[in-house]
């Protein structure tokens, strides 16, 4: 049996190559074509029907497909006008953002540069407006306690509208041994210092200050003694006053306690308007085991 008949032996004039000759549907070619034709009653020789490319045929009626042809339902993107270039080009990431998401992502970023600029740029400001008019920056210190405190030998420094001066006696002018110290707590100085060394003749302490008028004050003094009395001499624009300034123990602090013997006394002085000059000293006589804090004005009748 030959593969390919059916179990009929293949007729003599059956040309292998006769499907080459046939016609679609047909059973063989013409006589011109010196095909085969059909016997009854012998099976047809079951070699494979081979069809011309572009031809199909699934149980149904063929349909020939015949390139170079546009096609009714399906038209090839590059047989439109302007080929691929008309499909928008995606962006990176899965299946692309659009144009207008990505624009939007850039906007969103450039407020945010500019936002920390301003943010910057306001610190910056707040941190010159924190610094004082010594240059020192808010919050922290100027000189420490332990740092010289120079004299002054100019005028005390103006007060606000309205009210007297005021100064520190640690930085008034001193001469004849008077020095600063800080040992004794209870200083109201602002930097914890106080005039001590005042207990020898010839030590003294100048203040130059302007009274808004001329007329009648009182010259307050805050000072530190050991629970005993001390006095020392005053003087006015050269003038010495007819009564020592009295540094006595009106608290009744306990003798031989420096740190309880604060305490504030007054004499009373007349100033001219302008430039004065106060001088409290140890002089012959004086009991002078005194420590000096703070000196301020007051109009005479005023309270304190």
């Amino acid at each position: 049996m030959t593969a390919g008949n059916n179990g009929a032996d293949t007729p003599e004039n059956d040309d292998p190559f006769g499907y080459l000759y046939r016609s679609e549907g047909g059973q063989g070619g013409s006589a011109g074509d010196g095909a085969a034709t059909r016997q009854p009653g012998v099976p047809r020789t079951s070699y494979n029907q081979v069809r011309a490319v572009g031809q199909r045929q699934y149980g149904q009626q063929s349909q020939q497909v015949t390139y170079g042809q546009q096609n009714a339902h399906y038209a090839a993107p590059e047989t439109l006008p302007g080929g691929d270039r008309t499909r928008p080009t995606p962006t990176s990431g899965h299946g692309g953002a659009p144009e207008p998401r990505r624009r939007n992502g850039l906007l969103i970023g450039a407020v945010a540069v500019v936002a920390v600029v301003c943010i910057g740029i306001g610190v910056a400001m707040l941190t010159n407006n924190n610094k004082n008019d010594d240059g020192a920056t808010a919050g922290k210190p100027g000189p420490s306690a332990g740092d010289s405190v120079k004299p002054s030998d100019g005028p005390a420094q103006k007060p606000k509208p309205g009210q007297l001066p005021k100064q520190d006696a640690g930085s008034l002018r001193l001469d004849g041994g008077a020095t600063t110290a800080k040992d004794i707590e209870g200083s109201h100085s602002a930097s914890g210092s106080y005039v001590a060394g005042f207990n020898q003749v010839g030590a003294k302490v100048q203040w130059t200050v302007d009274a808004p008028q001329a007329g009648d004050y009182r010259l307050y003094v805050r000072y530190g003694i050991p629970g005993e009395d001390a006095n020392a001499t005053l003087a006015v624009n050269g003038k010495p006053n007819n009564q020592p300034l009295g540094l006595k123990n009106f608290i009744h602090s306990p003798k031989g306690d420096w740190k309880k013997g604060w305490q504030t006394t007054w004499a009373p002085v007349t100033l001219n308007q302008g430039t004065n000059t106060i001088e409290i000293s140890c002089g012959q006589g004086n009991q002078c085991n005194a420590n000096l804090d703070q000196v301020w004005l007051q109009r005479a009748g005023a309270k304190q």
